[in-house]
This record gives C-alpha cells, sequence and structure tokens, in this order.
C-alpha cells in the first residue's frame, strides 16, 4: 500500500478513536497523539462516570465484589471485572477498585491459605490477582506472597504453567503472558521499595525469552502455530494469549525489537483493513455485563492496540 494511502488511513483510524468511549479516547491521546499530561488525565478520568468504566462500576456489589463471585462465574466475577477496569486504565485510586481489591487479597490471604495465597494459588489466578493489584497500587505487604509465588513457579524453559505442579514440561503462553504482565505491573508499583526490582526483571526476561523462543506462536519444534486462537485478535482476552497481546507487553516494557518479533508484527500488519482499522476477531464465551465491540466488525480496541505496538516497532525512541 501506498505510504501515503496509509498515513492517510492511520490519521482518520486515529480520528475514529477519539470519538469512542472514555477508554480508547484516554488511551489514543496518551499513545497515539502525544496530548499534553493535563489532557490525557482529564479523559482518563472519564472512565469512572461515562461509558464502559462507569457501567461495570454500577454493576459492583454491596459487598465489593461482581456478581456476588471471586472468580466465577465468567467473564462477569470480580477478578474479570476488575482485569476489564484494569484495561479500561479506571485511575489507580477509585475508591470502587481499592474496595475490590481489599475483598480479593482478604480473600486469598486469610486465616486459611497457611501463609500461602489460597484460592489465588492457581498460578494464573496468581498473576491476574497480582496484576489487578498491583495496577491499581493496592499497598500492602501481603503482595509479595503473589510474587513469591511466581518465582517458584517459572519453569526451566523461562515460562509459567499453571499445570507445572501436575506434571507439565512445558510452560504455557497463556499462563506466560499473565505472569508477565503481572510483574511489569508489580515492578511500578513496589519492587524496589521490596528490594525484588533485579529478580523481578530477571523473572520477566527468562519469560520473554520464552514467547521469543516461539516467535510468539510457533512451535520452536516445527515452526507451526501452535494454537489457532494466539492468531486471532479478541478483545478482552481475558486468560488467554494472543500475538497482538503478547507485542503490547513487549511494547509496554519497552523491549529490545528482537527480530524474533517479525513475524508477530508481519501478522499486525496483514490485518489491517483498507481503511486502517483492525477487526473483532474472536470473543470468549461466557456471561458478560455487555459487549463492547461485534466479532467481523472494525474493532477500537485491536485498532488501539495494533497502532501502538506498529508505532512502537516502526519509531524506535532515540
Amino acid at each position: 500500500m501506498d505510504p501515503a494511502t496509509v498515513g492517510g488511513n492511520r490519521c482518520r483510524a486515529v480520528e475514529w478513536l477519539l470519538a469512542g468511549d472514555p477508554a480508547i479516547r484516554w488511551q489514543t491521546l496518551d499513545s497515539l497523539v502525544e496530548a499534553p499530561a493535563a489532557d490525557v488525565d482529564a479523559a482518563r478520568s472519564a472512565v469512572t462516570t461515562e461509558g464502559w468504566g462507569a457501567r461495570l462500576l454500577a454493576h459492583q456489589d454491596p459487598e465489593g465484589t461482581w456478581a456476588q463471585g471471586l472468580y466465577s462465574p465468567k467473564w462477569v466475577s470480580t477478578t474479570y471485572t476488575m482485569l476489564l477496569l484494569r484495561e479500561l486504565g479506571l485511575p489507580a485510586d477509585d475508591p470502587q477498585a481499592h474496595r475490590a481489591c481489599a475483598v480479593l487479597l482478604d480473600s486469598a490471604v486469610g486465616p486459611q491459605s497457611r501463609d500461602g495465597i489460597g484460592w489465588a494459588s492457581e498460578t494464573c489466578i496468581t498473576g491476574m490477582v497480582l496484576s489487578i493489584l498491583s495496577a491499581f497500587e493496592f499497598d500492602d505487604d501481603r503482595l509479595e506472597r503473589f510474587v513469591d509465588h511466581l518465582f517458584g513457579e517459572q519453569m526451566d524453559d523461562g515460562g509459567w504453567n499453571c499445570r507445572y505442579r501436575r506434571g507439565a514440561h512445558h510452560a504455557s503462553m497463556n499462563t506466560t503472558i499473565l505472569a508477565l504482565e503481572a510483574l511489569v505491573r508489580y515492578e511500578r508499583h513496589r519492587a524496589e521499595k521490596t528490594g525484588t526490582l533485579a529478580a523481578v526483571r530477571e523473572a520477566q526476561r527468562r519469560g520473554r525469552e520464552f514467547l521469543l523462543v516461539h516467535h510468539l506462536y510457533r512451535s520452536h519444534r516445527t515452526g507451526e502455530v501452535i494454537q489457532r486462537n494466539y492468531v486471532r485478535f479478541a478483545f478482552p482476552p481475558q486468560w488467554h494469549f494472543d500475538v497482538l497481546r503478547g507485542l503490547d507487553y513487549f511494547r509496554d516494557v519497552g523491549a529490545d525489537r528482537d527480530p524474533r518479533l517479525v513475524d508477530g508484527i508481519d501478522l499486525v500488519h496483514s490485518k489491517r483493513g483498507s481503511d486502517g482499522r483492525w477487526t473483532l476477531e474472536h470473543r470468549y464465551k461466557a456471561r458478560d455485563w455487555f459487549q463492547m465491540e461485534t466479532v467481523g466488525r472494525p474493532s477500537r480496541w485491536n485498532t488501539l492496540r495494533a497502532l501502538r505496538v506498529l508505532d512502537w516497532w516502526e519509531n524506535p525512541a532515540p
């Protein structure tokens, strides 16, 4: 495609994003427009009072949970609703979010946990809960139990697998991305304070290497696509890995532009429509509070994430 056409389509796609929900608008201003911080903060604050964020907050139970559950029912329980609020960019100091964080932490790290993390000790859940607590800057020494669990569950190949203690010999892309997303948020929140910064970064480095060995979605033995869903871009991804989610993590941490990511970048390019947008290719079906987008139609979530990944890849910082 002619570069001028690509550039024009990008501008129109950004305008389309800016006309979307506050959750899309503030992230577009932040990562694609590079608007002043005051404008970004003002747009982000609207997540609490308008659109998808306000709708989710309105469903919170009096007890601070959602759907009266911690991890189930999917996708409307407290864990999954908070994951979505994290992706929307609900401000970290939101009082409703902090109430839910307290419920999640107290329920996992209580008198029945025997110094562990109770129901959150399944490694995928560990990653999700730690990422929520860290994203909303919930400051509590008990967070270190979740970090210690992830350290202890990291496998020899650098990744994680929730079936590790049940005989798995190879890490899982799904569990690994959840652990990595948790650790980078914890790194920013508490790692320096707790003296774990070097260890947290090393665990992430090893986890990224596991993803890189697989070029994000290929068997390291045969080169074949590991799972069809890895190359289908879904939102929200819930606990599932896909190439766009993986690339967005590499972008978020400012990782080196490793040549083993080229396959993934090419895949993102290949899915751009003639209008400069990306479609919602897949949805993980279960209960949800409402549907943000329609499968097969242009997706603001996928367009936002794809554009910021390509900007990171194609315009390296000096």
